[in-house]
């Protein structure tokens, strides 16, 4: 008999709903018969209990709302009878300790990746062109054309063709669509523009300089060339003291280039072209060699998550989290609006107090400030999130922090912040999923977990991002852009531990180049740097 409903935690008072419910259904679970009440879809939520307007609603063991009105058992939770809700939290309550999974068959395995000279290992190798500020996203998009046709030879977009053949009333030659062939073997070159450096509040364009530098500092970069206009707030002196700060002996090259020094576009663009070139040919000799899988830093993320990501997708990034680690690895957790309502199960696992106290002061400084804009975490659904199940934020952040697994927390950082512990860091992101991604790549992520429910089509200029499907459905029905599906565990035909060696297995093969993400062959590079501030 197919499972039709799943309590998470065993202190829970609800139950999700694996398939769609209608009104009048009796269900046998656990040790009594659950009539369902409402229609309800799969994903959502049902009360195991009677509830009182007030009433705690507990789920994966955490408060994670309250009901605004009474809500009888076997009805259906919805934004009209829950309202969001969750624990205060003022520190440490408990000592923690942690089991680390076995990963013997796991320690000796090895990855192909590029090795830099300040001991972190590459799962790419790109050259990153780059502005300080928007006024030189123009010769950026220029240079990205001229680089583009000669080094890729790219070949004419099929839908270009589509629109050529309607305008032209002749059917285009086919062949002419073939994939991209690179001029060189090892080495990929990228392209960012963003809209700050310049305008805003100084602390926007320093904290631009410091993402920017990590973008640098990311193994997956062999070298960049950066582009300078010269009077703006994101002066090169504050680009080069942020590289300082992360990394003082940097061997890199990187080139720098500003416009209102050099003259003319056109002498600007000539000077940039050679001196590029040359650097890109001895940055292709850089070849993969093997890398213990502790040279990999992964960063964790969710988008367009659904009612299932919570108890099957962001649960396997978890079990892959607490591997990792346990090869003495790092994993990344994100987006702290999604980490709303889970803040005393976080500080407990802080290593020590200052952690735990930098924790809880990013946390509140965040939500104070997004108070005082005249909003809230509780804000932090979405439509789709709500339609998919996840109808309070507490209750979405209890599934989406299920991505960080179980092991200690080594280190907390603010954006811009960069990786310098193994182990599970916690990183200051909005839950915007472009922002946060491109915090994560900018902190050192090598690779990135990405979990969605409903589907979303993003991609990084440096670091590649594996899509992974809450539910088969999703897979099935947008297979462009997911690369591993988690349905199996919705099922029952797989644990949570047999889907993360399958994602590891992944991972590797990702790693060592030997399989590409779909967004990279959508040639998906999303860039969104978050701005704390305001435009002055």
């Amino acid at each position: 008999m197919v499972k039709q409903l799943l309590k998470v935690h065993p202190s829970d008072n609800v139950a999700v709903a694996l398939v769609n419910l209608k009104a009048g259904d009796v269900i046998p679970f656990e040790d009594r018969d659950i009539k369902i009440l409402s229609d309800t879809k799969s994903k959502h939520k049902i009360a195991l209990q009677k509830l009182e307007s007030g009433d705690r609603i507990i789920m994966y063991g955490v408060l994670v709302g309250t009901a605004n009105g009474v809500i009888e058992f076997g009805d259906v939770l919805t934004t009209e009878n829950v309202k969001h809700q969750s624990e205060k939290v003022f520190g440490k309550t408990e000592t923690f300790s942690w089991t680390p999974p076995n990963v013997d068959k796991w320690k000796d395995r090895t990855f192909l990746g590029y090795h830099r000279e300040d001991g972190q290992v590459g799962t790419e190798n790109v050259w990153l062109f780059f502005p300080l500020v928007f006024c030189e996203n123009r010769n950026i998009e220029t240079l990205k054309e001229i680089f583009e046709k000669e080094l890729l030879k790219q070949h004419v977009n099929p839908h270009q063709m589509l629109l050529r053949s309607l305008v032209s009333g002749k059917t285009e030659d086919p062949a002419v669509a073939e994939d991209s062939t690179n001029v060189f073997d090892n080495i990929d070159v990228k392209f960012i523009t963003h809209p700050g450096g310049c305008g805003g509040i100084r602390q926007d364009s320093e904290s631009l300089a410091k993402l920017l530098a990590g973008y640098v500092n990311n193994p997956n970069v062999a070298g960049a060339s950066v582009l300078s206009l010269g009077c703006q707030n994101l002066q090169i002196s504050v680009f080069k003291d942020a590289l300082n700060d992360i990394n003082p002996n940097l061997k890199k090259p990187v080139l720098i280039f500003e416009q209102q020094q050099m003259g003319t576009v056109d002498e600007m663009l000539t000077a940039i072209v050679k001196e590029s070139f040359e650097a890109i040919k001895k940055a292709n000799n850089i070849e993969r060699k093997p890398a213990p899988l502790s040279k990999l830093k992964v960063g964790l993320e969710c988008g367009g998550s659904d009612g299932f990501s919570g108890i099957s997708a962001n649960p396997t990034l978890g079990a892959v989290s607490d591997m990792l680690v346990a090869l003495n690895g790092t994993a990344i957790l994100a987006e702290f609006p999604e980490l709303c309502g889970v803040e005393q199960e976080l500080v407990n696992r802080c290593v020590d107090d200052a952690s735990a106290d930098k924790f809880l002061k990013l946390m509140k400084a965040y939500e104070k400030s997004v108070v005082d804009a005249g909003s809230g975490f509780d804000m932090n659904p979405s439509p789709g999130n709500i339609k998919d199940g996840l109808i309070t934020d507490a209750m979405k952040s209890a599934g989406a922090a299920k991505k960080g697994g179980t092991s200690p927390v080594a280190d907390v950082l603010d954006y811009g912040e960069y990786i310098t512990k193994p182990g599970l860091n916690l990183l200051c992101t909005p839950g915007n999923d472009v922002e946060s991604t491109t915090g994560l790549v900018g902190s050192g992520a090598n690779v990135v977990l990405f979990t969605t429910g409903l589907g979303t089509p993003t991609g990084n200029p440096i670091t590649p991002i594996i899509k992974v499907s809450s539910n088969t459905e999703l897979k099935e029905k947008m297979p462009d852009i997911i690369d591993i599906e988690t349905g199996a565990v919705i099922r029952g035909e797989k644990t949570i531990e047999e889907m993360a060696d399958d994602m590891l297995e992944l991972i590797i093969e990702v790693a060592s180049g030997r399989t590409q993400t779909k967004a990279k062959l959508l040639n998906q590079n999303d860039f969104i740097p978050w701005r704390r501030g305001v435009s002055l």
